[in-house]
């Protein structure tokens, strides 16, 4: 993974956890991103993930599902997608 993208999705839970309040998490943010990025790019089994780094199970799968939550906010709903797209019709960029 780059950089840039483990940066760039460790300060959106960083916003994150500080809108919802959150004290803590028993990892930084970008250690937390690193292991659902693993799990998510590579395939890693949640229970492989969880015991290397000392978390169970559960909490992997919720910080994963939280992580996909926090991007697919983020992403132009499809109505305004093609939208823009349409605006850029006969238009080579």
């Amino acid at each position: 993974m780059s950089t840039r993208t483990v940066n760039h999705l460790a300060d959106l839970l960083r916003r994150h956890l500080k809108v919802i309040r959150s004290r803590w998490r028993i990892l930084p943010p970008g250690r937390i991103v690193v292991i659902v990025l693993a799990v998510l790019r590579h395939d890693q089994r949640l229970a492989d993930m969880a015991g290397g780094n000392d978390v169970s199970e559960s909490t992997v799968r919720r910080w994963r599902d939280e992580l996909i939550a926090l991007l697919a906010a983020q992403a132009p709903r499809l109505d305004r997608a093609l939208k823009k797209v349409a605006g850029r019709a006969g238009r080579w960029f």
